[in-house]
């Protein structure tokens, strides 16, 4: 088995996997049977058509990032939907099949994304690809019942039938967008689809009653709907977007700090990075979930920040190296610093556990998961480092073996030892 230099999962991200093709590709299918269909069958009501299709395309345009790396077109989302479950515009019952509303949809997504791609922004066509699978699911359903009479009467019946399929459509997105995840980062199926709805139940739920809204309202309104319906999610994904914003400023506020320890010269250049990047892939091979691996990746950056209360460095900043008594007082120096922001107790805590071994000699609850796995992933490298030899890393993972059970946890081992070793 020959040793590599670890490459953290996830860094090339934007590069499509066998699930994100498999799902372009038919959604490229899907794409050209519609134009096509469409195209043979002639479009019905041009006006409704080019309403809903302007509305997605600028949903598109404003698409956001959600934590996690999600993205996320609510109003383009929405705009699909009503279109899907359309009754009717100022009386005159909608018509459209569900082929014309998988055209227009696509067609207009690919629209919204055009100003990214010139600004030099990725498309996302996954993500793209993911929203038109949904609303195709539920265009097939509903035109087809709607426009075949059985559906209608009463907006009690019509809701009844109508409610189940947004939900449906929100549950296809958040298992395909798991499958993609799955895939790319070689996550667990089940603790991943967790996190994303959990993540996607708010948004979901906005864009979900946005489109039953602008469906019922349409048929009284008329296309006028389509504006005042779609004002308030606007309203919310301006405040989405502004709570992202705040995540991303803080994460970098987290990166920034941990990289004091290096230009002070008490460890070595990239060694915070390295640690937390290694210590997110664990957590993710032993199936922590998202708010875990987040708290875990704050603790991995800043696990170091105590070496600031040293008076002379730690030669190579390899507090693997030292006494226990002096890798606590590290630990807990850092643990205090990190305290002071007031909103990283938790944070704090697995900073100050990193340092107690696996079974603790005073009989103390032994460290959480993520001080055990900070512990395991600064140990490898403080050893191995930056260093891509593979004689190297071999002897650093043979040194973690030979400790497991006192100092460090097998499964870590084991899982770190999947990453680095191949």
């Amino acid at each position: 088995m020959a040793a590599v230099r670890f490459e953290p999962r996830g860094v090339h991200r934007h590069a499509p996997g066998a699930v994100q093709r498999l799902l372009i590709a038919a959604a490229g299918l899907l794409l050209v049977w519609a134009v096509t269909q469409t195209s043979l069958d002639g479009v019905t009501d041009v006006n409704a058509a080019l309403a809903f299709g302007a509305l997605i395309a600028f949903g598109e345009l404003l698409r956001l990032n959600l934590p996690g790396d999600r993205e996320a077109a609510p109003i383009a989302t929405a705009g699909a939907l009503a279109y899907a479950l359309l009754l009717g515009i100022a009386g005159t019952p909608a018509r459209q099949g569900p082929q014309q509303v998988v055209a227009v949809t696509a067609i207009a997504m690919i629209v919204g994304a055009l100003p990214h791609l010139a600004a030099g922004r990725p498309a996302r066509w996954a993500a793209m690809s993911t929203r038109l699978l949904a609303v195709a699911c539920v265009a097939a359903v509903f035109r087809t019942l709607h426009n075949a009479g059985h559906v209608g009467g009463s907006w009690e019946s019509e809701l009844l039938v109508m409610l189940p399929l947004v939900i449906f459509a929100w549950l296809v997105e958040a298992v395909v967008s798991t499958l993609i995840k799955t895939d790319a980062l070689r996550t667990r199926f089940g603790v991943t689809l967790r996190d994303e709805l959990r993540v996607q139940l708010p948004i979901g739920a906005a864009t979900g009653a946005s489109a039953l809204l602008i469906a019922f309202a349409a048929e009284v309104m008329g296309l006028a709907a389509v504006a005042v319906f779609a004002a308030p999610l606007l309203v919310t994904q301006v405040a989405l977007r502004r709570n992202a914003g705040i995540s991303a400023t803080y994460l970098q506020a987290v990166r920034a700090l941990a990289r004091v320890t290096e230009i002070g010269g008490y460890v070595e250049a990239g060694h915070s990075v390295r640690v937390s990047r290694l210590s997110v892939a664990i957590g993710r091979d032993l199936g922590m979930a998202e708010g875990a691996l987040l708290e875990l990746e704050y603790a991995a950056l800043m696990h170091d920040i105590g070496q600031l209360s040293l008076r002379d460095p730690v030669p190579g900043g390899a507090t693997v190296l030292v006494t226990r008594e002096e890798q606590r007082r590290i630990a807990e120096y850092g643990a205090e610093v990190i305290q002071q922001a007031r909103v990283l107790d938790s944070v704090a805590d697995i900073v100050r556990r990193q340092s107690d071994p696996c079974k603790p000699d005073d009989h103390t609850q032994p460290p959480p998961l993520s001080s055990r796995i900070i512990r395991a992933a600064n140990a490898y490298d403080d050893l191995a480092g930056s260093s891509p030899d593979p004689e190297r890393v071999a002897a650093a993972m043979e040194w973690l073996r030979l400790e497991v059970g006192s100092e460090y946890d097998s499964r870590v081992v084991e899982a770190l030892s999947k990453l680095v070793l191949q």
